[in-house]
């Protein structure tokens, strides 16, 4: 850890880590966040590299919005579930059956396929996105359904056609995984990530008092954000759990109980301390996105980051 300190100033390195990185990457980084607040930090910091802590589409997305900085991924083998459900070319497939809808595509996807996006959008402001959006407009909405299940929900926008994408981590939170979290501790919070299979029926449930707890669907930001301001003091967490050390960093004195001990996104767990080590000692695995793609990718990108 120290080495890594020591590197960053040496390589005039910053260190961006997602909430969902291990606990050791979270300590060292710089800035710990959603995929909203890392594409936003990746253009406020002044640092000649960007050392990124993700999986590979959230470094793409920071070399997108920085063509003049070397940014790095310690493992370039950290994929994406979510990211392998569409093609650039399926995209392009579902347009042409829909002349004149907007794409919205969740940040969750390749360079190539936020290249033929009009909007992209992170989980904390898909909603916002869809919103600002003409309500005429046909909308496709890819690649998670579940998000896309929600968000729908949320606005009510009849005329949105949604992908059959899904995180295969946030997909096995079902129903069932929430009421026996519930039952096992009453009078405490709910906090569902969009992404939830069960998010949809998470909100159904709360607003007709059938589910017996107090329900908010929220990105992971919004989650800590949350939890530091509530009166409460004992939450559930429906994500992933690497969530949970920022729950705890930010809020010390309150208790924070994973539905499920399972929800482990392997590709996270994949950077570690040795091979962010390595890849400031060696600069290696630098992200380039050609600039073709990187350049009908940026609009969608940047429209997302000015929204919500």
């Amino acid at each position: 850890m120290e080495r890594i300190l020591a590197l960053k100033e040496e390589r005039n390195a910053v260190i961006l880590a997602h909430n969902y990185q291990i606990p050791a990457i979270q300590d060292v980084a710089d800035y710990v966040g959603d995929s909203l607040g890392l594409a936003r930090k990746a253009q406020e910091f002044d640092a000649e590299r960007i050392v990124f802590c993700g999986v590979y589409f959230m470094a793409e997305t920071a070399a997108i919005l920085n063509p003049d900085r070397k940014v790095l991924i310690p493992d370039p083998d950290a994929g994406c579930s979510l990211v392998q459900t569409i093609t650039a070319e399926d995209v392009r497939r579902w347009k042409a059956e829909h002349p004149g809808a907007v794409a919205v595509g969740y940040v969750n996807t390749t360079a190539e396929t936020k290249a033929e996006l009009d909007y992209c959008c992170t989980s904390s402001n898909a909603v916002a996105v869809v919103e600002s959006i003409d309500p005429d407009t046909e909308i496709l909405f890819l690649p998670d359904m579940f998000l896309g299940s929600w968000v729908k929900n949320v606005t009510g926008r009849e005329n949105m056609h949604i992908w059959a994408g899904e995180c295969h981590v946030h997909a096995a939170i079902r129903p069932e995984t929430i009421a026996a979290a519930i039952e096992a501790h009453p009078g405490a919070d709910l906090l569902v990530h969009p992404e939830c299979g069960c998010s949809s029926n998470c909100l159904y449930l709360s607003s007709t008092g059938q589910l017996k707890a107090e329900t908010h669907i929220l990105s992971t930001s919004g989650m800590i954000n949350y939890a530091e301001k509530s009166p409460h003091d004992t939450f559930l967490v429906a994500t992933e759990v690497g969530i949970l050390h920022q729950l705890e960093t930010r809020a010390p004195d309150k208790k924070f109980v994973p539905v499920s001990t399972d929800a482990v996104c392997e590709y996270m767990k994949m950077i570690t301390t040795e091979k962010l080590l390595a890849s400031l000692e060696q600069d290696q695995h630098r992200v380039i996105v050609p600039d073709e793609i990187a350049e009908r990718a940026r609009l969608a990108i940047e429209r997302m980051i000015a929204i919500g």
